[in-house]
């Protein structure tokens, strides 16, 4: 039994172009400000959460598909739908479970790859 799936070239190419442009956004904050990666991330996810909780990330998923969910603004933007409908649910208490529990399979990949980028690498600080 053979299952041939066709490409949305389209698809891929808005994929690839917003994908790459949150990624050109990050470098360039990286290249030229005195940011540290870790300010960088905490901007990208902040922004992801404003945006979504807003509704208007939704519009960037709905173009992108996984360029916009994969990098940091989508992750964002997963805690603040997540923290959304959890408040729905549960009342204020979602506000602080919400998140968290839609985003537990990122939380653990993050954590899981991070420790072992971290058993093969050799960090280095950001020279002022």
């Amino acid at each position: 039994m053979e299952f041939i799936q066709s490409i949305d070239w389209m698809q891929l190419l808005r994929c690839f172009v917003v994908g790459g442009l949150i990624c050109i956004v990050g470098q360039v904050l990286i290249d030229k400000t005195k940011l540290t990666p870790a300010r960088i991330l905490v901007v990208f996810v902040t922004l992801g959460a404003v945006l979504g909780g807003l509704g208007i990330y939704k519009y960037v998923i709905d173009f992108a598909g996984c360029g916009a969910t994969v990098p940091l603004t989508g992750f964002g933007a997963n805690l603040a739908k997540g923290a959304i409908e959890a408040v729905k649910e549960n009342g204020l208490l979602g506000a602080f479970i919400g998140g968290v529990k839609a985003s537990a399979g990122g939380i653990a990949a993050a954590v899981f790859f991070g420790y072992l980028a971290s058993l093969i690498s050799k960090p280095k600080m950001k020279k002022q």
